[in-house]
């Protein structure tokens, strides 16, 4: 076997394993929003549900890397994955146990479990993707973060009709199952070594040195809090009790609305211009950060204006679209940026921005939600829009590359 081909093998490893944990991970998420406003939960205390699956999302991301760099991704990868079977266990208890307390425990392994999949999967990439060069990593990483939010997609299709169809519980333990299958494959097939650091990673090393890895994960948290804070709790609520949607609708639209988000990520190097003299920079990320602050804008100012459903339907469309071009920008320059030697510790900082940033969006999107409603939500991600623009101001420009790279044979 040549090294391309055990490397694409081992890609299509991670790929499938990073989706089939992303299938559950959606259906979850929209089981619990679903489930717990259906008991009658205010929108504050189902964000509150998903405090501790986004804090500890930041904790993992940030030791995550250096547990990568020390044990290798192979490791951390299946650490997630029983993590997330336990977690399920716990939530397919009976009715009664499910306190919030208790559904807040159960999302902390979840988080953690979530992200040590996540920072395993995208840090593979940077090593298997070869010696391609920037074009090519470019797409590696567009196809696996866009086909993983296709799948997260239609993961919040699945929570909705499993909760419409078998209920919360028998959902809980039929993702478990699946779950233990794919670990087992994991733990049989996926190479032992990868990731590991060839010099020992110490624990000071989880905070980032490179000042453009700063910036870019500084313009990710707040890129990631404008999304969140609207679109977790805010926007599932509001369909239901403002526009009169069922779960059933709920859920299928918004998985409708992720699948779409992740295609375009997937052909986002097409969009963002490939063929262009040198892949895409700061400059890039700045454009389209500005590009997508206006969206939430309009959408706020024509709420009391326009016919609300059209409005916000068409609204979250493009602001999917172009939301999807700025996260495929920015995975592939985390990537670009990050050392090869450890690459789990630059990656594992940058998703612990990420992380911090979806747990501000989703406390704000509850508290915001159930406080002034859902325009509040739509000006609160237009402000954080405002600071990534002005973060991405900083981020590094590249030179024109001499010729066009090529993928490697």
């Amino acid at each position: 076997m040549t090294q391309d081909t055990a490397a694409m093998r081992q890609y299509a490893l991670v790929t499938g394993n990073y989706w089939t944990f992303t299938l559950t991970d959606g259906a979850l998420r929209m089981l619990v929003v679903l489930y717990f406003h259906q008991l009658g939960y205010a929108p504050l205390a189902i964000a509150l549900l998903f405090l501790f699956y986004e804090f500890f999302g930041v904790v993992t991301n940030l030791v995550g890397g250096w547990l990568g760099a020390r044990i290798g991704l192979n490791r951390t990868m299946n650490i997630g994955l029983a993590l997330q079977v336990m977690a399920l266990g716990m939530l397919a208890a009976p009715a009664e146990w499910l306190n919030v307390p208790y559904v807040m425990a159960a999302q902390a392994l979840s988080g953690i479990a979530k992200d040590l999949n996540k920072m395993s999967a995208k840090s593979s990439v940077k090593l298997l993707a070869g010696s391609g060069g920037e074009s090519w990593l470019y797409r590696w990483v567009a196809l696996l973060t866009g086909s993983k939010n296709a799948l997260k997609g239609v993961g919040f299709f699945v929570g909705g009709a499993l909760l419409a169809s078998v209920g919360f519980q028998n959902s809980m333990l039929a993702m478990a199952a699946v779950l233990v299958l794919i670990l087992g494959g994991s733990l049989l097939w996926l190479q032992r070594d990868l990731g590991i650091a060839t010099k020992k990673a110490k624990f000071r090393d989880i905070f980032s040195k490179s000042r453009a890895i700063n910036q870019l994960s500084a313009a990710r948290l707040f890129l990631f809090g404008a999304r969140d804070i609207w679109f977790v709790v805010a926007l599932p609520v509001f369909m239901s009790e403002a526009l009169g949607w069922s779960h059933l609708q709920v859920g299928s639209f918004m998985a409708c609305w992720v699948i779409g988000y992740g295609l375009v990520q997937s052909i986002a190097p097409a969009l963002t211009g490939k063929r262009a003299a040198h892949p895409p920079d700061g400059g890039s990320a700045l454009r389209w950060a500005l590009a997508l602050m206006l969206v939430p804008t309009a959408i706020a100012l024509g709420l009391d204006r326009v016919p609300t459903e059209p409005l916000l339907v068409g609204g979250l469309l493009l602001f999917g679209v172009v939301f999807a071009l700025n996260s495929a920008l920015h995975s592939y320059l985390i990537l670009s940026y990050a050392s090869a030697d450890g690459v789990s510790l630059d990656v594992g900082f940058y998703y612990m921005a990420n992380a911090a940033g979806r747990l501000l969006g989703t406390l704000l999107s509850g508290w915001l939600y159930q406080q002034w409603g859902l325009a509040a939500c739509l000006w609160g991600s237009a402000l954080m829009l405002l600071l990534t623009v002005g973060i991405s101001t900083a981020l590094p420009r590249l030179k024109p590359l001499p010729q066009a790279e090529k993928s490697p044979h």
